[in-house]
């Protein structure tokens, strides 16, 4: 991208100044370089106070235009295909005399489309600019809610949460990437926290809306949880609409960026040695690079370890709370508490992430308040004891799917090796949503024995067992690249070709 000598600053409405005209912000300065170099610093004749203060407030221009808008996304995108737990406390199943197995079934067809595309979406996202993408793919699922309004039998409500898990299949991955693409590692942990901690929200504001909704059954001859269905459906839509002027596209096409800003932002991942600053064509050497990699796999294997439980408990919290003995807008209700502390839990354990740096740690210590939680539901009896573990469970399921992501997006390296490793890993752990929606039986209530134990069995082998793993194998790598044990693979090559390695750059140290 060649931008305008004359680009207005968005901010302040004015025209660069000769000062930065002369600094090097001028028509094709802002391309990014390939063989190592970092661009042009614009800031090259300040202080170092001064710099820091441009690069605080340059952060906080980046989290006002891209977080809050993104949060709101994610939170429609967790609510539309988690209100299906709402709308069966409000008859669904009796309205269209669908048996259990009928309702997982439906459950279940929501990840099976959802996962075979996720690998492929952040493709699409590169090549279609997330200003299109993202909106286009948010206003066909609005669409796939308000049919799901409008379903009488069995079969239309699969065929309307397979379209949906089609059309949703790309945000969580693509957004995840997206940031990665905006800040450095050390900046990602905390706002991919607070970006995912919107599906908590989503859970707190789901009960909340739902026992409101609920209320409307009747009116124009729909059931309440008909119209759960059709008002989200709406305003998924109209926020859909409204994304194709609220999202942007990557740092350096970005238009609401001065151009001396855009070249800050580029400066920032290239000094973090991040590929993101780099203009990289589609190869499918980048596919296989993935795939063979070790890492995208076992932390497929550690991302099902969070994410078949957080589907469980999303899916099945209400009803899991109903067997309490509490009817459905109660239910509803105390649905809320553990999904606010969850968020809490989020935010924290991604700030303490990023400042530690031990983003491996940080999962072994948050996975075992999940098993605790869920312990605590399969052993416990009384009321009180087993809806204390539903927040243990949360507090110990929804930080660990957030760090786990900027984890992966840390230690892979590569603009699109990076894309196709998220959507492996998180498709593989959606896919895995098919054991969320059957683990959890009718015939099990009150106490659900046999889903809280297959969840924390999930939460001690994959989660807590695979993270213990990828931290020991990652140390034992830095271990070996600080030593010069892998000074081999750089040798004989040029500067260009040694940064193509990404990842498996000799000098390339990976987050624990």
């Amino acid at each position: 991208m060649k931008p305008s000598t004359e680009h207005i600053d968005s901010d302040s409405g004015r025209s660069p100044s000769g000062d930065e005209k002369t600094i090097g912000v001028e028509q094709g300065a802002l391309e990014t370089r390939g063989d190592g170099e970092l661009p042009p610093d614009p800031d090259a004749h300040l202080s170092p106070e001064e710099r820091a203060a441009i690069d605080r407030k340059l952060l906080w221009k980046l989290d006002l235009r891209l977080i809050p808008w993104l949060c709101l996304l994610y939170l429609i995108s967790f609510l539309d295909r988690t209100n299906i737990g709402n709308a069966r406390l409000d008859g669904l199943e009796k309205s269209l005399h669908i048996t259990g197995g009928q309702y997982n079934a439906c459950l279940s067809i929501f990840f099976v489309s959802y996962a075979l595309l996720e690998p492929l979406t952040n493709v699409l996202l590169k090549r279609l600019r997330p200003s299109i993408f993202i909106p286009i793919i948010m206003t066909l699922w609005g669409i796939m809610m308000v049919t799901m309004g409008l379903t009488h039998n069995f079969q239309g409500m699969m065929t309307a949460r397979f379209f949906l898990g089609m059309a949703e299949a790309g945000l969580f991955p693509g957004i995840n990437y997206y940031l990665s693409c905006w800040y450095k590692r050390d900046e990602f942990g905390i706002r991919a926290a607070i970006f995912f901690s919107a599906a908590a929200v989503s859970g707190s504001f789901g009960g909340l809306l739902a026992a409101a909704i609920g209320k409307m059954r009747g009116i124009g001859g729909k059931e309440g949880w008909a119209w759960i269905f059709l008002l989200e459906g709406f305003a998924t839509i109209l926020v859909g609409i409204v994304s194709f002027w609220m999202v942007f596209d990557f740092p350096d096409e970005a238009h609401f960026l001065s151009d001396v800003d855009r070249q800050r932002v580029l400066r920032r991942l290239k000094a973090d040695q991040q590929s993101s600053a780099e203009h990289e064509a589609f190869k499918m050497e980048y596919f296989w690079a993935s795939v063979k990699d070790w890492k995208t796999w076992l932390y497929a294997a550690i991302y099902m370890g969070c994410d078949v439980p957080l589907y469980a408990f999303s899916l099945f919290l209400p009803s899991i709370i109903a067997s309490l003995g509490y009817r459905s807008t109660t239910a509803q209700l105390l649905s809320v508490p553990p999904y606010a502390a969850a968020a809490i839990m989020t935010i924290t354990v991604g700030y303490i992430a990023d400042r530690t740096h031990q983003r491996g740690l940080c999962n072994i210590c948050t996975s075992l308040l999940g098993m605790a939680g869920f312990a605590m539901l399969v052993a416990g009896t009384s009321p009180g004891l087993r809806y204390a573990g539903t927040f243990l469970g949360a507090l110990g399921i929804y930080p660990c799917i957030a760090n786990i992501i900027v984890w992966t997006s840390n230690n892979t390296e590569g603009v699109y090796k990076r894309g196709i490793t998220l959507g492996f890993v998180i498709g593989w752990g959606n896919l895995n949503g098919v054991v969320s929606s059957n683990i959890y039986h009718a015939k099990d209530a009150p106490f659900y024995r046999q889903g809280h134990g297959i969840v924390l069995g999930y939460l001690t082998v994959f989660l807590f067992g695979g993270s213990i793993l990828q931290y020991t194998l990652l140390k034992k790598e830095n271990a070996k690249r600080r030593a010069g044990g892998r000074d081999y693979w750089a040798q004989g090559k040029t500067q260009k070709e040694v940064e193509a390695l990404g990842d498996l750059r000799p000098d390339f140290i990976y987050t624990l």
